[in-house]
């Protein structure tokens, strides 16, 4: 999926949202079975709910791994399953990867190639020849962590530099040389907000990759008020709140009530920047 594809999707749909499959066994509603089965079960109607309202899913690997082989294959059939049946969107497989330059490669090859993810969440503390492997990838894009909304992101994010800059800018600053707003996404927590404006200054095209928005307590009005473009700009993603708005066995119905909520914010925000 190209940028140009992506913008069009938002304005067709009136949504930016990305709905995150954390979808971790222990937690799967109690009819189901608490297994690798159950977790393609869960995502599928999770998927099926709420289609028309999203833009993106995005898959966290740390919650098929536990599962073993069977979990990883779940993961691929989860991907497999929106291609197939919701080609339009966009699925990101949250990894956070980066490593030495071979390793990278090696990573990149199992989420382009083997998952058949479109796009990956990587980390930038080691620098350009960890990311480059996946930049290969012409057609895929690369989310690199920038600004996230965990409160241990003070630790090294907001360090100050020798001429300045905070590291957050620094890493922004570099990372735009190496891609260009067609490849390259950046993560940008909901809770740092209020700091998006500074990242727009940086970044002014670039898309960012949004959570926190929900249960971690992001606004979404703070979102869009310091990080909306005129072509939005955003995807914001929303987890837990979603795909566990229930325990029952209306699970599906209730994420995609969650889902509706969200898109309708969404589109008033959309309507209120002038991007649709």
């Amino acid at each position: 999926m190209n940028k140009q594809q992506l913008i069009d999707q938002i304005r067709r749909k009136k949504s930016f949202l990305c709905v995150g499959l954390d979808s971790d066994s222990t937690l799967l509603p109690p009819h189901l079975p608490q297994t690798a089965e159950g977790v393609l079960t869960f995502n599928k109607a999770i998927i099926d709910a709420t289609a028309d309202l999203v833009i993106a899913y995005k898959p966290n690997e740390a919650f098929y791994e536990p599962l073993g082989a069977e979990g990883l294959e779940v993961l691929g059939k989860t991907i497999e399953y929106v291609h197939n049946k919701y080609p339009e969107i966009m699925v990101i497989l949250d990894a956070k990867r980066g490593d030495i330059g071979n390793t990278s490669a090696q990573y990149a090859h199992a989420a382009f190639e083997e998952l058949g993810a479109d796009a990956v969440t990587t980390a930038p503390y080691m620098g350009r020849d960890s990311i480059s492997p996946f930049l290969e990838y012409n057609d895929r894009w690369t989310v690199l962590l920038a600004l996230t909304s965990n409160a241990g992101s003070a630790d090294f994010q907001h360090l100050r530099l020798e001429d300045g800059r905070l590291l957050y800018q620094a890493v922004l600053e570099t990372a735009t040389s190496w891609a260009s707003d067609e490849q390259l996404m950046f993560v940008a927590g909901a809770t740092q907000a209020k700091l998006f404006d500074q990242i727009r200054e940086i970044a002014p095209e670039y898309f960012l990759l949004v959570p926190g928005v929900g249960k971690q307590g992001g606004s979404l009005e703070e979102v869009c008020n310091y990080g909306m473009t005129s072509e939005c700009g955003l995807i914001v993603n929303s987890s837990r709140g979603i795909i566990f708005a229930s325990k029952g066995e209306d699970f599906a119905e209730a994420a995609r009530a969650k889902s509706l909520a969200l898109q309708a914010e969404m589109e008033r925000e959309l309507r209120r920047h002038h991007v649709i």
